[in-house]
């Protein structure tokens, strides 16, 4: 326990440190040793990841110390992390306030091996443009040390079309491959990949359909039927049950209500009231047999198209599980969405209707408690959404977690 309170006190200087001037001193030193001069930064994004560390991402404007040269400001992306990586693989490290600080240029992630490859607009080209030049290459998500998605627009003799590169760590690309084999096989909408991994980088073709997101904010997605989306995972091939399993959200509560915690620490004693209250609800619920799962099975994966579930994303995770904690995922990510935009002003009916199909297939208590705790491992990311009002994002997330634990036990409840 002690140990476990030191770690948490730790990270969260590392927050703190990062999110701070004091950083800049740091920075400063990088570029120096790397022949720049800081001009000035700006934190563009920070990951805190409980039992980790903590990651920071800078947009940094350095002046080259060349003499003779034109002293022109470029800009640069500099990371620090505070997560153990390869020696070899970053630009600098040293110490400060109890962590040794890793340094890297984005993006020549120490243990993205393969962002580099996809970040240039030729090698893709070379590698998945089939014959055609890129025209358009951007980012879509990126989390620092674990993955990242970027989009690529590639013109071509019959036409644009639109590829999306997942990129790795080391052997996952060759599983997430393997995976969208069996899923396809299956039946399963998932998008067509374009060959093996090249350098841990997983080529996919773009799906079908808009993103669930989009039905639910124009209108709740009350033309979307719950037994569509209950049908995808019913689709769910049995071999999957034979892959490596992954901790669902619930497993984590306790890390996900110490990075809330770290992000709120004024509402610290909340939190961890509401993880103690969560921990004795998920020990005594039934969560159901291990069945082919999702993992991450929410409005932003499902396409839809006329209706109709088009496509699956984001299947990483696929594989042993409770069908409990598909669909906590799934009512978890809906009913903090207000939080996120407040344009979804849909979501008290959508939760309501996709809850009264849901709660009939698993224990309305058990997915309760799991519903509120995905929506509690959502609170530290408002700070990742760019808002300046994000603490503000973070205790509504708070608010929705606490709420769903009230969800009714029956579709008569409502």
């Amino acid at each position: 326990m002690r140990n476990g309170a030191h770690r948490d006190e730790a990270e969260h200087r590392q927050v703190q440190y990062l999110a701070s001037n004091t950083v800049h001193t740091r920075l400063g030193q990088v570029l120096e040793e790397h022949g720049h001069h800081l001009v000035g930064a700006e934190l563009v994004d920070l990951q805190h990841r409980p039992g980790a560390g903590a990651t920071g991402i800078f947009r940094v404007q350095a002046i080259p110390e060349t003499p003779g040269e034109p002293q022109n400001p470029k800009e640069l992306f500099l990371a620090l992390t505070a997560e153990a990586v390869p020696e070899d693989a970053v630009i600098a490290a040293g110490q400060d306030v109890d962590a040794t600080w890793s340094a890297w240029f984005h993006p020549h992630d120490p243990l993205l091996t393969g962002l580099a490859l996809a970040s240039d607009p030729e090698s893709v080209a070379s590698l998945w443009g089939g014959g055609g030049t890129v025209v358009d290459l951007q980012t879509v998500s990126y989390r620092p040390l674990r993955r990242a998605v970027l989009r690529a627009v590639v013109a071509g003799e019959t036409g644009r079309r639109t590829v999306f590169l997942k990129v790795m760590r080391p052997g996952l690309a060759t599983r997430l491959h393997q995976r969208h084999t069996l899923l396809a096989a299956a039946g399963v909408p998932v998008p067509a990949v374009l060959g093996p991994p090249v350098a841990d980088v997983l080529a996919l073709e773009q799906g079908q359909g808009e993103v669930l997101a989009t039905a639910i904010m124009t209108d709740g997605a009350r033309h979307v039927q719950p037994a569509d989306v209950l049908g995808i995972l019913d689709r769910m091939p049995l071999e999957l049950v034979e892959l490596p399993r992954r901790d669902a959200w619930s497993d984590r509560i306790v890390d996900y209500g110490h990075a809330a915690a770290t992000a709120l620490p004024d509402q610290a004693r909340r939190i961890r009231s509401l993880v103690e209250h969560l921990q004795r609800q998920l020990d005594s619920t039934d969560r159901g047999p291990v069945v082919p799962t999702h993992g991450d099975f929410y409005e932003a994966n499902l396409l839809v198209s006329q209706n109709r579930i088009s496509g699956v994303l984001d299947i990483d995770g696929c594989g042993p599980g409770h069908r409990v904690d598909d669909l906590a995922c799934f009512l978890g990510h809906l009913a903090v969405l207000p939080a996120v935009d407040p344009r979804y002003v849909y979501v008290d009916q959508a939760l309501r209707r996709f809850h009264s199909a849901f709660v009939s297939e698993v224990d309305p208590a058990a997915l309760a408690c799991r519903s509120a705790a995905v929506a509690l491992s959502l609170v530290a990311g408002a700070r990742d959404s760019g808002r300046r009002d994000w603490q503000s994002s973070a205790r509504q997330r708070l608010d929705i977690a606490e709420s769903l634990l009230a969800l009714p036990q029956s579709a008569a409840g409502w």
